[in-house]
């Protein structure tokens, strides 16, 4: 009986642990979820918070920085964060330029909307690279007694802010309904001539994808210049050691009439009737580049009417600017127009001035060149050295001692 009643205890103690087992596992699990309960919304709330402060705190750090620029003075209204997409949009941006004497500020750059992101594209394709796209963005290039080269230093600055507030390497950049204007206000009378509607796609600039293409990146972009209508389309290679691109670009039809504060500044003419095209293409490769340029004017009028309350010095000037007009144009299609080929190195690049002069007259007596591109250049026609033929000029006027002398030194 001590036996069985010993064995009971012992199964009733058994009994009491299992049973009370239970309990003890339970009580870490409510504890868990009292965890949950308070710690999950805090995250939440967190995360909220950062959410509403960060755009500020990014605002006023990019404001800093736009106002410390050396040179330039730039402002942001707002900035909009877009955590899930991976993006930023930049509100009402302007970017001025401060006279390094004066101190005065002359706008420089302008935009609505600045979106920038991660590519997704790039992205499934295993490269981290963004994308930037610009809504009705203005970028003004000024002439001034001051500083009056600045218009590369302007871009290389420019292309530093953008860096700045994309810090991954950029694979797409678009551009929608921008402007791009030059202004001169020294001159007599002040020039304002400006491209508008311009629209630029430039993709692959990182070769994210497409890898295996001699040109994986394209560049195209339209804009209208005074009732014309300019086209370039351009594939190259970013990454190379060496500019590696073919392009080609066309502007038709632009109204010189419109330019005439233009030609009044720089030539004191007064166009009254005229219409003006340009034809390129070009090519470059292991530095070296071959193109042509063809520019194109129509019914060009530069004395009419208009011109009677003109003085006299200015009707013998006009005179004179029509008279070349005339020598120059062709008389059965009514347009001058020459074409301009070019070749050579890109570490010294050269032009045939008397093949230019040359194209002249031929085109000026002897037939008119299409208003049009003419196909003919190409990545695989760089390396071509093709013999130039020689104009009339170039016979006369050439120098074959030049020609005796760089083939002993090639000896």
């Amino acid at each position: 009986m001590a036996n069985l009643k010993w064995i009971g205890m012992v199964l009733v103690n058994h009994i009491g642990i299992t049973k009370s087992h239970p309990i003890m596992t339970h009580a870490p699990t409510r504890k868990k979820k009292r965890i949950i309960k308070w710690v999950l919304p805090g995250i939440v709330i967190l995360i909220i918070i950062i959410r509403l402060i960060l755009p500020h705190i990014v605002l006023h750090y990019a404001n800093k920085t736009l106002a410390n620029m050396k040179g330039y003075y730039g402002h942001i209204e707002d900035i909009d964060l877009a955590i899930i997409r991976g993006a930023y949009k930049v509100d009402s941006i302007y970017l001025n330029k401060s006279d390094t004497v004066s101190g005065k500020q002359t706008p420089f750059f302008s935009a609505s909307l600045i979106d920038l992101s991660i590519e997704w594209k790039a992205l499934f394709k295993g490269s981290i690279a963004g994308k930037i796209s610009m809504d009705r963005p203005v970028l003004i290039f000024t002439k001034d007694k001051v500083e009056p080269k600045q218009v590369v230093k302007d871009s290389a600055d420019f292309k530093k802010v953008l860096d700045g507030f994309m810090p991954l390497d950029i694979n797409r950049f678009e551009i929608t309904n921008g402007r791009i204007q030059y202004k001169d206000n020294t001159s007599v009378p002040k020039v304002a001539i400006e491209m508008n509607r311009f629209h630029l796609l430039a993709q692959n600039l990182r070769n994210s994808y497409d890898s295996s293409a001699v040109l994986p990146a394209s560049v195209n972009a339209t804009a209208s210049v005074y009732d014309g209508i300019l086209k370039l389309d351009a594939k190259l290679n970013p990454l190379g050691s060496n500019p590696t691109f073919d392009m080609s670009a066309e502007l038709k039809n632009t109204n010189l009439v419109k330019l005439n504060d233009f030609f009044q500044a720089y030539a004191k003419v007064d166009v009254n009737k005229g219409t003006f095209g340009l034809y390129s293409e070009v090519a470059a490769k292991d530095n070296q580049f071959a193109g042509y340029v063809k520019p194109l004017i129509k019914d060009l009028d530069i004395l009419g009417k208009e011109d009677r309350k003109d003085n006299i010095f200015q009707k013998i000037w006009e005179g004179i600017a029509g008279g070349v007009g005339e020598i120059f144009q062709n008389q059965k299609k009514d347009q001058v127009a020459t074409k301009i080929p070019f070749r050579g190195r890109l570490d010294n690049p050269r032009t045939n001035i008397w093949f230019a002069l040359g194209t002249v007259l031929q085109n000026a007596f002897i037939h008119a060149l299409q208003p049009s591109i003419d196909n003919e250049i190409n990545i695989g026609s760089v390396k071509v050295q093709k013999e130039e033929k020689k104009t009339f000029l170039q016979k006369v006027f050439g120098s074959d001692k030049k020609e005796k002398k760089g083939e002993k030194k090639d000896k």
